[in-house]
């Protein structure tokens, strides 16, 4: 086919009057040159990470649409946080695969294939990318099973990764019977690496026992702390990574960790344990203070984790071994299910948004640029 000369972007602006507005933008598309590539949209997913870029601290009980645009009502008391990007329109979707409709001549050989990209706009009908930035999935891969080949699967094997350098031996995950979640019980059943997962409801216990799960609390439950402490005793996990962020369960984990740790101290000190207990704080599904009573001793942390900035860390031969075990185990350890199926212009439809940004357990939706 001819190389397309328009793409057609979602993009969301945070505007002076107090809103954020959505958008279908045409903009040119460039042809490719050299290394890069035209990348055919067909499969990107509505990440957590998705939503705070659509739209920031707006009210989604304000949302309307006005000639063609979707707008939100930024509360007065949430626009210092998004003063930055007041009239801005910035292309979303994090990450989304489809197929390279044309290439420049040192990327020829990715013509025909399906493959994964990062970074926006992957809510776009075409995309140009260098070909280093593209994730090539094997023969038959569709694009939806692609569509999550990055911030999921390289967040799950980032933990794993940032576990085994900080000289951990088990770990514990928040929120876990969300995709990612899944996700990390198989990459840790793989990996032999022993898992506690905090859940906050009973169907989600269910979810993650039928993934091949063995220790899982339930937030729900009266004896939660009881619970969490017997799996941390017997993991010995002294890390978490925690998607809730605000409220009491960061410091509830650590005081299990403390008190795990405690059954079997030889001796005691008033400074608590001397082994190190770390929570990294990767989401903010609770955006209240995080608060901390300090009853756990003096070895401990509590600190901010993203995976960009692992990979920065980790280096480009770690960040590229990490990419090609997702590329290898795209539909099975890495496997994404999907909730629904819309399409670019649906994404902006009041009724749409409400569904894909309710938060329950295992709803992930995608969006098809190319319908």
């Amino acid at each position: 086919m001819n190389t397309p000369s328009i793409t057609r972007v979602l993009q969301s602006t945070v505007t002076a009057q107090g809103t954020v507005e959505l958008r279908i933008a045409e903009v040119p598309l460039p042809a490719p040159v050299e290394d890069e590539i035209v990348v055919r949209m067909q499969a990107a997913p509505i990440n957590p990470s998705d939503q705070g870029n659509l739209f920031g601290p707006a009210d989604l009980g304000s949302l309307r649409r006005e000639g063609g645009v979707t707008i939100a009502d930024i509360p007065e008391a949430r626009r210092r946080g998004v003063a930055g990007r007041v009239g801005r329109a910035l292309p979303m979707g994090n990450e989304g695969a489809g197929t390279v409709v044309a290439a420049g001549p040192k990327a020829a050989s990715l013509a025909g294939r399906v493959v994964a990209i990062f970074g926006a706009p992957c809510y776009a009908t075409y995309r140009v990318v260098r070909a280093a930035d593209a994730l090539a999935l094997a023969a038959g891969t569709t694009p939806e099973q692609g569509a999550s080949a990055f911030i999921n699967p390289l967040t799950a094997l980032g933990m794993i990764e940032t576990m085994r350098r900080e000289g951990h031996r088990a770990l514990v995950h928040t929120a876990a019977a969300s995709n990612l979640g899944q996700m990390l019980v198989r990459a840790c059943r793989a990996d032999g690496v022993p898992l506690v997962n905090i859940v906050r409801k009973p169907d989600a216990v269910k979810v993650l026992r039928d993934a091949g799960a063995e220790f899982v609390c339930d937030q729900s439950e009266p004896d939660f702390d009881r619970s969490l402490g017997d799996g941390i005793a017997a993991t010995g996990a002294t890390i978490a990574f925690d998607a809730v962020g605000g409220g009491t369960l960061a410091n509830r984990i650590l005081a299990a960790m403390e008190s795990a740790l405690l059954r079997t101290a030889s001796e005691y000190s008033r400074y608590g344990t001397a082994t190190h207990k770390q929570v990294y704080l990767y989401g903010g599904l609770d955006p209240s203070p995080v608060v901390l009573d300090r009853s756990y001793g003096m070895a401990w942390g509590v600190g901010g984790w993203l995976l960009w900035p692992f990979l920065q860390s980790a280096g480009p031969e770690t960040a590229a071994r990490l990419r090609q075990r997702v590329a290898d185990e795209i539909t099975t350890t890495f496997a994404s299910r999907y909730t629904a199926t819309i399409g670019l212009d649906e994404a902006l439809e009041p009724e749409h948004i409400e569904d894909y940004t309710r938060r329950a357990t295992g709803a992930k939706y995608l969006i098809d640029p190319s319908r």
